[in-house]
């Protein structure tokens, strides 16, 4: 019974903040052990994390995560998926049942602009290191959060109702580059108690760059391109192409943004 009830926001945030409990640190050990996280790629000893959420939040060490070259990084650690264009893919998970973007993004006008667009998703496993970060060197100039239930967001969820990811509480931000505006949304899902943003608005930053993290629990990260502005590397095309996840790292290679972008 208690994994239905775990969608409600309040359950989730009870269930978080029993992982901030001093006593959840015992959990710690045994969590990296049995599922085989490297312990070397964090910033500070497994022994100073005060609570299980203390090491869910984990910052890594810089050289953990190097930034690529590209224009575009990935924004977190996930299992990835992309769709080049919104308009001709044949669906999300499931033929037929297509992502409503009037009810992700919570406006029509948005919707319309973004309808023929490029769209990453990438699923954040609770082994993940959940901090994200900034895709694109920008101005983040908006972030506002849409209200909802948190329910999960794994593969089979998602397959039988793809429309999850519109109900879910969610922040949509707004990153203005000299090309034009990327939308990005942080979904937060089962357990996840709270979406912390950890930059100001109004503020310049550059890729690669903290922008946030989620607390305890599963969770995904939508990107948005307007239509012919994003040119994929051509490996993770082919992938999602075929229906594969690709598993990839913060700040590795995600693609370029077009120069004739208007």
């Amino acid at each position: 019974m208690l994994r239905p009830l775990l969608k409600w926001p309040l359950l989730s945030k009870f269930y978080g903040w029993l992982q901030n409990r001093p006593r959840s640190s015992k959990k710690i050990a045994p969590f990296i052990e049995h599922y085989g996280v490297d312990a070397s790629e964090f910033e500070k000893p497994v022994a100073s994390f005060t609570s299980f959420n203390d090491f869910f939040t984990r910052k890594l060490k810089p050289e953990a995560r190097p930034i690529g070259s590209s224009t575009v990084v990935m924004p977190a650690d996930g299992r990835y998926t992309f769709w080049p264009n919104l308009k001709t893919c044949e669906g999300f998970f499931v033929k037929g049942k297509f992502l409503c973007l009037k009810q992700l993004l919570g406006s029509a006008s948005l919707a319309e602009r973004y309808s023929n667009g490029t769209m990453i998703m990438a699923r954040l496993c609770p082994t993940d290191y959940h901090r994200f970060h900034f895709p694109v060197s920008c101005e983040f100039r908006s972030c506002h959060l849409i209200n909802g239930p948190l329910a999960s967001v794994n593969p089979v969820a998602l397959a039988h109702n793809v429309q999850i990811l519109t109900e879910n509480r969610r922040f949509l931000s707004s990153l203005v580059t000299p090309f034009g505006e990327v939308l990005m949304i942080e979904v937060g899902a089962t357990n996840v108690g709270s979406i912390i943003q950890t930059v100001p608005i109004e503020t310049a930053v550059n890729k690669g760059a903290e922008k946030g993290f989620f607390a305890f629990g599963g969770s995904a990260i939508l990107l948005l391109f307007p239509e012919n502005s994003l040119l994929l590397e051509p490996d993770l095309l082919n992938l999602s192409a075929q229906g594969i996840e690709v598993r990839c790292s913060m700040g590795e290679n995600l693609g370029i943004l077009e120069v004739n972008w208007v």
